[in-house]
């Protein structure tokens, strides 16, 4: 497997031509293991399904192949002890590797498998996931129980917040920068609006896992000229929003609060994203909690993510879905690396689960 993981590194998979060429060989490595498995296409992005095992629980290892941008040095991979450095290392290519590796080692012997078995490996995780896993989803290649393989340490990530990217303009009165009494500033407006949308409701809600939704003030852009008041202003925020709150109820209090400072402000909704909301009682991940404790010879923690991945593509069809996956440091980081013994421990683990 570390063969295998060190090609993959290899790899300069920080385009969309590149994350394509590895996915092919991925292809290729499952073709010379005698893996059946479809090669899938949707706007030039590929993506692969294998399949194996029988029975009424399907169970889907979910990977990505493409990485954020990096030096050239960056793609040559260097082992030095138990840390395994490379682009991608960590950040998913030891996921997807010992994925590949597990299903190479169920497939020899399918009649011991418990559940039906889906490999997805994906091109376009870093960019959003919507045209591969988020595609997958659309054509029905769903499961019961979802990993994605993202480093988390051996640790169990059970949810993540939910996301509403969105523009707000604000709008204001141009007069002469020598007399702003004359205007209304819309920077202003908006740093007063951003100042007030921390005592909005939806900023109060917490769980377990989060104590607050997160709020990233992402861009800003207004004024053209020293001595004139900007009449306009363009904000953009990303909000996390902790797991059970509406996100429509949220663009309603910042709707309203928006147009209480003018009526001609106005709200364009970016996107939306749900949150993962899977439950600690889950009996896949009671499993997997205990196969992972036998391994690792340690309780593994349970948690939640502050970020994204495309767990939330499959959990909107009612997928239990986590993150868990290999130990590493420094992922999108000059210095990223993965601990190989971790992600032979992970081989071990999905092995145990898909016969469990």
């Amino acid at each position: 497997m570390i063969e295998l993981l060190k090609d993959l590194i290899s790899i300069k998979s920080d385009t969309l031509a590149g994350a394509n060429e590895a996915l092919q060989y991925c292809s290729e490595w499952l073709t010379k293991h005698s893996i059946t498995h479809e090669v899938l296409e949707n706007k030039g992005k590929l993506m692969l399904e294998a399949r194996i095992g029988s029975g009424d629980s399907t169970i889907i290892w979910n990977g990505h192949v493409d990485v954020v941008p990096g030096n050239e040095e960056q793609f040559i991979p260097r082992l030095e002890g138990d840390k395994l450095y490379g682009r991608g290392a960590a950040d998913m290519k030891a996921g997807v590797a010992a994925m590949m590796e597990a299903f190479r080692r169920i497939s020899e012997d399918p009649t011991s498998l418990s559940h039906c078995i889906l490999l997805h490996i994906v091109t376009d995780e870093e960019t959003g996931g919507m045209d591969t896993s988020g595609y997958l989803v659309e054509q029905g290649r769903t499961g019961d129980f979802v990993i994605c393989g993202e480093p988390t340490h051996l640790e169990l990530s059970i949810q993540s917040k939910g996301m509403v990217d969105l523009d707000i303009n604000f709008h204001g009165k141009a007069a002469h920068g020598s007399r702003p009494w004359q205007g209304v500033n819309a920077i202003e407006m908006a740093y007063d609006f951003h100042e007030k949308m921390q005592q909005l409701p939806f900023t109060k809600a917490n769980n377990e896992f989060y104590e607050s939704p997160s709020i990233n003030l992402a861009k800003i852009s207004a004024g053209n000229r020293y001595n004139v008041v900007p009449d306009c202003c363009e904000v953009s925020y990303d909000i996390r929003f902790v797991p059970g709150q509406d996100p429509e109820e949220i663009v309603k209090e910042l709707t309203e609060l928006a147009t209480s400072l003018h009526s001609k402000n106005e709200l364009e909704i970016y996107g939306i994203s749900p949150a993962v909301t899977t439950e600690r009682s889950s009996e896949y991940v009671q499993t997997l909690a205990k196969i992972t404790a036998d391994v690792r010879e340690t309780e593994p923690t349970i948690f939640g993510q502050h970020g994204a991945a495309d767990t939330r593509y499959y959990a909107e069809t009612g997928a239990g879905a986590i993150e868990f996956g290999p130990s590493g440091e420094d992922w999108h980081g000059p210095e990223e690396f993965v601990y190989v013994s971790s992600a032979l421990q992970f081989v071990e683990i999905l092995v145990r689960q898909a016969t469990t």
